[in-house]
């Protein structure tokens, strides 16, 4: 572990009150993110940055003058479901689209609990399908998302399949929230080791998206599909966080059903520690193995 990551891990614990903040309000959660994004760094020079309409949905499209134009990655915020945008990530996605050499497009699905499941989810596949009919080639398309934002690509992978879309060469997920079930044992196991997910709120979460819907549903908690057919798959993950279960049970799920998954646990960095590539060399490392990851398939 280097030292910047020790560092952050010390600062998020810190400063971290959780995804709904001290009084449990979703009000303020987005509040403080909305307060967080104009310390977020602007891409550097020659980076483009163009807003789309994309079939109802808001989107940024973010390219780099080494990315290709036949190459495309749809990017998955996190959040919870019920925060987040594309702007907090205005550090990160030119990192990857630099990588990748590809356009990235950061849809911004709706939230819960105002939009439920399967909100999130509909916008997704809405998102991929206008990609696709823009002229974007599947086998040079990958789906990517962190946290929630990864389920939300597993879960997004399964229902095009159903749906018989011609599906994306590769996926990339990044610590995701694949159980809504909460059954993972590293929810309790790291719940004093995760600078960032809040243990304690994760039902809470999970409630306000499912409004009901059954926690086992596979577009909700993909850990419970069938994989079988699905593009290969790169997770990373840190073994300190909750949701280390998450991505190793369902990498077992991908491998069990044939599918081709790479499965990284990196040590001691924290939730979505890729988003700290300005500080943390775990974090370029891992950009760079993403980038490599995607052009090796598409």
């Amino acid at each position: 572990m280097s030292v910047q990551a020790a560092f952050a891990r010390l600062v998020l614990r810190w400063m971290n009150k959780g995804s709904l903040g001290p009084t449990g309000s979703i009000e303020e959660s987005r509040q403080r993110m909305a307060a967080l994004q104009r310390w977020v760094p602007m891409p550097p020079r020659g980076t483009q940055r163009s807003w789309h309409d994309i079939g109802g949905i808001r989107a940024i499209r973010v390219a780099r003058p080494e990315s290709s134009d036949r190459r495309h990655i749809l990017y998955l915020h996190g959040g919870a479901y019920v925060a987040g945008a594309p702007a907090l990530y205005k550090d990160f996605i030119w990192r990857i689209a630099s990588a990748a050499r590809a356009q990235v497009i950061c849809p911004v699905y709706r939230l819960a609990p105002e939009h439920p499941f399967p909100a999130a989810l509909d916008d997704a596949v809405a998102a991929y399908r206008w990609l696709i009919a823009d002229g974007a080639d599947p086998q040079r398309t990958v789906l990517m998302g962190d946290s929630a934002g990864g389920g939300l690509v597993l879960a997004t992978l399964m229902r095009l399949r159903d749906e018989g879309a011609p599906l994306p060469a590769a996926a990339v997920a990044l610590s995701p929230w694949t159980d809504l079930a909460l059954t993972g044992a590293s929810i309790a196991r790291n719940a004093g080791s995760d600078a960032i997910v809040v243990a304690q709120e994760m039902p809470m979460l999970a409630d306000h998206y499912l409004a009901g819907a059954d926690p086992r549903t596979p577009y909700a908690s993909p850990l419970y599909g069938d994989p079988s057919g699905l593009p290969p798959v790169l997770i990373q993950v840190s073994n300190l966080e909750t949701l280390l279960d998450d991505s190793v049970r369902m990498a077992e799920r991908l491998r069990a059903a044939g599918r081709t998954v790479e499965l990284e646990i990196w040590p001691r960095v924290p939730h979505v520690w890729q988003t700290w590539a300005r500080i943390m060399p775990e974090a370029r490392q891992a950009i760079v193995r993403i980038g490599t990851f995607v052009q090796e398939r598409c």
